[in-house]
């Protein structure tokens, strides 16, 4: 059924390499599903804080806390390490195990490791906090450093649910300290490009937008699993809802949502298609599943044109336009990467040390209201398909 709405990690199997339009290699990415778990490298040095020098007026490096070792934590370092030090520098990680945060510390050269977020949260020389937690714990995690006055950076989706958006979201205001959701698709050049087209009126009046993202990952746990937030919506579903809000939506609700799926044994949602209704005719189809594979590419129609992103529409390096390809090569890692296009994770690195030199408790880009928006659509979206969440509830 249709229902109005009040308002309110996931790579593919295969290796996919970039060309230019001159067939020269760009980039080789690596598949999670064949990526190990990389040794500590003892030859890396850890590295302390700086600060400006004096008689300079540029501003000290924003130094990074992160919050988990996990497959996603490692990317994120790796991405930045490929900014200035300068810029942005790692200084802490902490993760349950202090054996887990030390070997991290060690391969990414990071000066401290803790065997507890609290530890994390009372460390003076962190700015802001990268949350790579799995989903249920990005609540409990983002109050904590936001409590203690941390900038946090959360990856998507914020919350497993609308209320816990809410929870964090009210949360940050009222300490008046900076939070985003780590939509990083928002930050690529590629999606800027894109950005630019439809702002510029080279579209017309963009009126269709459809997309998917599937990938065969029945066999990674944490998406099979109710009380690990699991669930393709959840995943992927963001993705292509954060462009139809930004594309067609303008950060406005839907008109109507519709979501028809299929669930997987456990309760989780495994493949769905939502279709979007906006105002003015313009209109959403949006398919996730982690039982197929789709190339993960997405489309933009418009009155007088179109645009395509042929892959990755999460992390996009490429699009078509008016029959042309336009490539957008992203910086080579120095350790092998879990997720594609990893590296693609500095620009929202970038973004945030911008905000807090600005001294904005949000980002006007990727804004809290929208967040919210998102997981509202998320929720309804699971309601209707009868998905099971964290203790055994319908969404």
């Amino acid at each position: 059924m249709e229902t109005p709405l009040g308002r309110t990690e996931t790579p593919p199997d295969t290796t996919k390499t970039l060309l230019d339009t001159s067939g020269t290699h760009l980039e080789t990415t690596r598949s999670p599903l064949e990526a190990t778990e990389t040794p500590p490298d003892p030859t890396v040095t850890p590295r302390e804080p700086t600060e400006s020098p004096r008689g300079t007026t540029c501003p000290p490096p924003t130094r990074w806390g992160i919050c988990s070792a996990g497959k996603i934590s490692h990317d994120f370092l790796v991405a930045l390490r490929t900014l200035p030090p300068e810029e942005h520098l790692a200084v802490a990680v902490a993760a349950w195990e202090l054996s887990r945060a030390q070997q991290y510390a060690q391969l990414h050269g990071v000066a401290r490791a803790y065997g507890s977020y609290e530890e994390l949260a009372r460390d003076p020389q962190v700015d802001v906090v990268y949350v790579g937690t799995v989903n249920p714990q990005h609540l409990p995690a983002t109050l904590l450093f936001l409590r203690a006055r941390k900038a946090v950076l959360v990856e998507k989706p914020l919350g497993i649910s609308a209320r816990e958006a809410k929870e964090m979201a009210a949360a940050a205001r009222e300490a008046g300290v900076f939070l985003m959701e780590g939509f990083w698709t928002r930050f690529f050049p590629a999606w800027k490009r894109l950005r630019a087209l439809v702002d510029e009126g080279a579209l017309g009046e963009c009126r269709v937008l459809q997309g998917a993202l599937a990938f065969p990952l029945r066999a990674v746990e944490r998406l099979r699993e109710p009380s690990l937030g699991g669930g393709a919506l959840l995943d992927l579903g963001g993705y292509g809802l954060q462009m139809a809000s930004a594309l067609l939506g303008r950060g406005c609700p839907p008109l109507r949502l519709r979501a028809e799926g299929s669930l997987h044994p456990s309760g989780v949602d495994e493949t769905v298609t939502l279709t979007l209704q906006y105002e003015g005719g313009k209109q959403a189809a949006l398919t996730v599943s982690m039982d197929a594979k789709l190339p993960g590419g997405a489309a933009l129609g418009g009155t007088r044109g179109w645009v395509e992103i042929p892959s990755h529409l999460n992390c996009p390096t490429e699009l078509i336009w008016e029959g042309k390809r336009e490539v957008f090569p992203l910086p080579p890692p120095a350790e092998p990467l879990n997720y594609p296009n990893s590296t693609g994770l500095r620009y929202e690195a970038q973004h945030v040390r911008e905000c807090l030199l600005k001294g904005l408790t949000e980002s006007p880009v990727m804004t809290l209201a929208e967040s919210e928006l998102i997981a509202e659509m998320m929720d309804e979206a699971r309601r209707q398909v009868g998905a099971v969440g964290p203790g055994g509830t319908v969404a």
